[in-house]
C-alpha cells in the first residue's frame, strides 16, 4: 500500500473523519477481498497546522503577495510529508486549495486536488448548475467555479458579502467540533435561499458535510429535496484509489490480495 500524507488541522474535526474514512474505506476493500480483522489500513503520517495561526495569515483574493505567509506554513508542512516518506498528500480542508498552486511549489510528492475530485463527482450526478458552500475564502475564489466549467457545469455568481460572512459564520459557530440538528437547520435554511433542486450543492467545507451523518461517505446523495455533493468523501476515495492502487490491480489479474505479482 501507497503511504498518505495528511495535512490537517484546519480544522481537527474533519482531519478526524478524514483518517476514520480511510481506514473505513480501506476495511470495506479488504474485507470483500475474504481478509480477517484487524483489516488493513494503509500508513499514514498527518501534519498539523494550527487553523487559528493560518487564519491569522490569510491574504487578500487577487493579491498573490499578500498571501506568502500562509502559503509559506502550508508548503513546510507538504515537505514535511514528503520527508516522512509519504507516496502523496491531500489537505483535509477545502480552503487552502485556494492557493493550491503556490503551495505546490518545490513539493515533488503529487497533492490530489479536492477541486478536481468534486468536479467530477458533480459531473457524474448529471447536473449542470453547482451551488458553492464553504468558507468565506473559497465562496470569493473563482477555483471551483473553474474546476466546476472544465465539466461543463456552471457554478453560482458569487454571493453577496452578507450570505458570505453568514456562511462563514455558520462554520465557526456551529461546524467547528461536529454536526448538530442546529447546525443542519441553519444550513438547510441557507440552501433553501440559493438553490432549487436541479442543483448540486458542494459542502465546500469539510465540516459541513457533518450536518448529514447519514451520508459522510456518499459522495453525493439527495436530502430535504436537495443534491449534495460531499467533496471530502469524494477526495477520500480518490485517495483510497491510489493508496491501493497495486492492491487493486491484483485483485483484478486475480491475484490474491498482497501476493506477489
Amino acid at each position: 500500500m501507497k503511504k498518505i500524507g495528511i495535512l490537517g488541522g484546519v480544522g481537527w474535526a474533519s482531519t478526524v473523519d478524514y483518517y476514520r474514512a480511510i481506514a473505513k474505506g480501506s476495511g470495506a476493500f479488504f474485507e470483500a477481498q475474504g481478509a480477517r480483522s484487524p483489516l488493513p489500513v494503509p500508513p499514514i503520517t498527518i501534519e498539523s497546522v494550527t487553523q487559528a495561526h493560518t487564519r491569522s495569515l490569510r491574504g487578500t483574493p487577487g493579491d498573490e503577495a499578500s498571501w506568502a505567509a500562509f502559503d509559506a506554513v502550508f508548503r513546510a508542512a507538504m515537505l514535511t510529508l514528503e520527508n516522512a516518506g509519504c507516496d502523496f498528500a491531500l489537505m483535509a480542508s477545502n480552503t487552502p486549495h485556494t492557493r493550491l498552486h503556490a503551495i505546490r511549489r518545490g513539493v515533488n510528492i503529487p497533492i490530489v486536488s479536492i477541486l478536481d475530485e468534486a468536479a467530477k463527482a458533480t459531473a457524474a450526478t448529471g447536473a449542470t448548475s453547482a451551488l458553492v458552500l464553504g468558507t468565506a475564502v473559497t465562496m470569493q475564489a473563482t477555483n471551483y467555479a473553474e474546476s466546476l466549467a472544465s465539466h461543463d457545469i456552471t457554478s453560482n455568481d458569487r454571493l453577496a458579502d452578507p450570505e458570505i460572512a453568514e456562511m462563514q459564520a455558520m462554520i465557526d459557530d456551529d461546524f467547528y467540533s461536529g454536526g448538530s440538528d442546529k447546525a443542519r437547520d441553519r444550513l438547510l435554511a441557507f440552501c433553501k435561499r440559493h438553490a432549487t433542486p436541479d442543483t448540486a450543492i458542494l459542502l465546500a467545507c469539510t465540516e459541513l458535510p457533518l450536518a448529514f451523518p447519514d451520508h459522510i461517505d456518499d459522495v453525493s446523495f439527495r436530502a430535504e429535496g436537495f443534491l449534495f455533493v460531499n467533496p471530502s468523501a469524494a477526495h477520500v476515495a480518490a485517495a483510497l484509489n491510489l493508496a491501493l492502487s497495486d492492491e487493486k490491480a491484483a485483485t483484478a489479474s486475480g491475484r490474491t490480495t498482497g501476493e506477489s505479482p
